[in-house]
């Protein structure tokens, strides 16, 4: 098994992505953002949370036109995995690997906490570890998380069980509670919490472990 975790300027959540996936058995390699191509071999690419670019335009529009970007989209179409916590949901939504935005947080102040997820959807190899209904804790760290998107979707994300995590209670204001979602094939997970800051006991918390290995059994499996 192998990840790729891209590396873009002001990303400060890279190192953390890269040890979760370690952890979970994989062989993992850092990818700078001007690369063009993904290694060979990779099997899922981690795109990290932090302030891609300054976040200096918007949170991801930078990165999502980075030149490793198109490798990335490349990735998705031929089925390939994608796992992005925080400011690597930002930018999917900005490349429209998914649906959605994430606009400021409904308070307009950055918000660090553990707060309470509740696991909609586990038909996905990032879902499968958990029971559908669980509740876990999951570190956030943004100022501009909360979730937006218009009815039409919403109803496509709720009638096709593309919703991974909701928050318990929301903390930044996002629609109908939306922490997490799926692509199509359930091969693209983007999610504003992250776990993999709840991957170690050290962390006060593993919570997050359940991801990492659901994603390395589905690939053993395959």
């Amino acid at each position: 098994m192998k990840a790729a975790v891209l590396v873009f300027p002001g990303s400060n959540c890279d190192r953390d992505l890269a040890v979760a996936f370690r952890a979970a058995g994989f062989e993992t390699e850092m990818v700078w953002h001007k690369e063009t191509a993904l290694p060979d071999g990779v099997d899922v690419v981690g795109v990290p949370g932090g302030f891609s670019y300054g976040d200096y335009l918007r949170c991801g529009a930078i990165a999502a036109r980075s030149p490793i970007a198109q490798a990335l989209k490349l990735h998705a179409d031929r089925g390939g995995y994608v796992f992005a916590p925080c400011n690597g949901f930002q930018i999917l939504t900005e490349a429209g690997m998914l649906p959605g935005a994430l606009l400021r947080n409904s308070g307009l102040k950055y918000i660090c906490q553990t707060v309470d997820l509740r696991v909609e959807e586990t038909e996905s190899a990032f879902t499968a570890g958990y029971g559908k209904g669980d509740v876990i804790r999951v570190p956030i760290a943004h100022h501009d998380g909360n979730y937006t998107c218009d009815e039409e979707t919403l109803k496509r994300l709720n009638d096709d069980n593309l919703i991974a995590f909701r928050y318990v209670v929301t903390p930044n204001g996002a629609t109908d509670g939306i922490a997490g979602v799926l692509s199509p094939n359930r091969r693209v997970l983007g999610m504003m919490p992250h776990p993999e800051r709840a991957a170690d006991p050290l962390h006060g918390n593993t919570d997050g472990v359940a991801l990492f290995r659901g994603l390395a059994g589905a690939l053993v499996s395959a």
